[in-house]
């Protein structure tokens, strides 16, 4: 397994060097020479997770005495595994698409530098690893995204992307010194082992634990582009299409997976995994309205993964951990395939829009009801009822002790609620055979459900094997038993009014809601502007500098 390891680690490395050395000698051929690394990273990577599904126990591999460690467990060679096959891909479409920019050979140099820098990340062992690797990974990606040299706008997003990074960076490295003051290694397994035998130490009259939770999730914030975090990633778009979709399959999902490593840290707090829930609804929410108000498909991208991203820090806040893990692999591997087809996609609408004048662009575009209606009530109470039956006894099935968790409850009303808009969207729609439509998406929902079930109860057990270690992130996510059943109660009566009115609404053919065209144009207004987070961060930018450009002259500096 150690063979494995170093090889995973080396050939990226090994890649990048040849690339830097040999650039003139082989001039094109240097992409190939990465391809081909690459795929030998991509075999290691998958050897090792291939060990790890065997039933290998995790492994340290020191590299030195106190710090070099690369810890071989499961979450480690999973994320390998994703990591180097996503890097693959990536090396494999910028050999023709960036034939003709400046930089050909540095590109490739970066991109080896990329997967190296990611792959040493995820397979960390100690704080100091892990901190080397986190910086680079921001330093890499801002010379990346600024591979235009030419471009200002590249260039200064690609700093606004530092920027942010080197923000996200102080609060790991002030967790990474507490825990070391606290328990003298730098060693994360001995760090762990450490925390759940003994007392917690108090840092201004708090647990060490809470503490450094509650930074780790700060930096997990910065780099998954948590609201007020996120203005970076949708504006990241002026650099190669490659690197686009390496960040927003790989880079950006950095979050969950940080927070993923620590989980022996969140099992100790109490508070901190409500915040992250918190922020992570938030952003999913924010996220997801902005995207609808892009007209540009690539930022649009951009507001989808900010939204994903929420959803991932979400599962998290909930104790669902395992869980993240399955969603940003998941997304990882959607998001870099649109990424990568963008712009064909874009090419081809340009020519031709390829959109059918039929029934389904008629409900979609120009937004006619259907003339034949089912009775509204009776859709309403299918609505609501179905998607619940199918969620509760597919969970009930695979495992039973699901419903005893909260976070799996809270998971399920979101299931609920997109099983909902599902049946409703299909209740609008003008079509001749509604049965057939409707029995095709019922199949449908249930297959996804059967499925993503099964995967993420899989993922849960390969990832965390001890069942006191699930236990402990389930528990450290609850809340008051009182509090948690009168907020389920509050929310299944606010959605099935929400749903029935919104049936009731739809039968009337919109009558009666005038009133609300002027706040839908306010709520539209506020959107298509993005919040106005980036005006208010300009306005703090400007007066900022105009304190500093008094200053100087006070000081008589300038």
């Amino acid at each position: 397994m150690d063979r494995w390891a170093l090889l995973m680690v080396g050939l990226p490395l090994a890649g990048a060097l040849l690339g830097l050395l040999l650039a003139d000698i082989l001039g094109r051929r240097v992409a190939q020479l990465s391809i081909a690394l690459s795929l030998g990273t991509f075999v290691a990577s998958v050897a090792l997770l291939s060990r790890m599904l065997g039933g290998e126990p995790a492994a340290t591999l020191a590299l030195a005495d106190d710090w070099g460690l690369l810890l071989l467990d499961p979450l480690s060679s999973l994320m390998a595994v994703v990591v180097s096959g996503i890097s693959l891909i990536v090396h494999l479409f910028a050999r023709r698409y960036m034939a003709e920019e400046a930089g050909y050979a540095r590109f490739f140099v970066l991109l080896d530098l990329m997967t190296a820098a990611l792959l040493v990340m995820v397979s960390a062992g100690d704080l100091i690893t892990l901190l080397v690797a986190w910086h680079l990974v921001g330093v890499l990606l801002y010379f990346l995204l600024g591979q235009d040299v030419r471009s200002p706008t590249a260039y200064r997003y690609a700093f606004w992307t530092l920027l942010t990074y080197r923000i996200g960076d102080l609060p790991l490295a002030l967790a990474a010194g507490l825990l070391f003051h606290a328990y003298g290694t730098w060693s994360l397994p001995e760090i762990f082992a450490a925390m759940a035998a003994g007392p917690q130490a108090q840092v201004l009259g708090m647990p060490l634990p809470e503490v450094v939770g509650g930074l780790i999730a700060l930096s997990a914030f910065a780099r998954s582009a948590q609201f007020l975090l996120h203005t970076w990633l949708p504006y990241t778009m002026g650099g190669p299409t490659p690197v686009s979709a390496l960040m927003h399959a790989g880079i950006v999902n950095a979050g969950g997976f940080l927070i993923n490593r620590f989980a022996p840290v969140f099992v100790q707090t109490g508070d901190v995994l409500h915040w992250v829930f918190l922020m992570g609804l938030v952003t999913a929410v924010i996220g997801s309205v902005l995207m609808l108000a892009q007209h540009d498909v690539k930022k649009a991208l951009g507001y989808s993964t900010m939204g994903q991203m929420g959803f991932m820090i979400m599962e998290c806040g909930v104790g669902a951990f395992s869980l993240a893990i399955y969603h940003l692999i998941a997304h990882g591997v959607f998001k870099g395939t649109l990424f990568l087809g963008a712009g064909g996609v874009i090419g081809q609408a340009r020519r031709d829009d390829g959109v059918p004048k039929d029934e389904l662009y008629t409900f979609v575009v120009e937004r006619r009801p259907a003339r034949q209606r089912r009775p509204w009530l009776l859709m309403a109470v299918i609505t609501l009822a179905v998607p619940g039956v199918i969620l509760v006894m597919t969970h009930y099935l695979v495992e039973q002790g699901f419903f005893h968790r909260q976070g799996a409850v809270v998971l399920l009303f979101f299931g609920w609620i997109t099983g909902a808009q599902l049946i409703f969207t299909t209740y609008r729609m003008r079509t001749e055979n509604l049965a057939r439509l409707f029995t095709l998406m019922l199949v449908s929902f249930t297959v996804v459900v059967v499925g993503y079930t099964l995967i993420s109860h899989a993922f849960d057990l390969f990832l965390y094997p001890d069942p006191a270690l699930r236990e402990g992130i389930h528990a450290a996510a609850g809340i008051a038993p009182v509090w948690f059943d009168a907020l389920v109660g509050l929310v299944t009566a606010v959605i099935v009014l929400g749903w029935l009115f919104t049936y009731y609404a739809e039968q009337q053919g919109g009558r009666g809601r005038d009133w609300l065209a002027g706040l839908r144009r306010r709520f539209y207004g506020a959107i298509s502007q993005e919040l106005l987070v980036n005006d208010l961060y300009g306005w703090v930018s400007r007066r900022m500098q105009a304190g500093a450009e008094r200053l100087n002259l006070w000081l008589r500096w300038s």
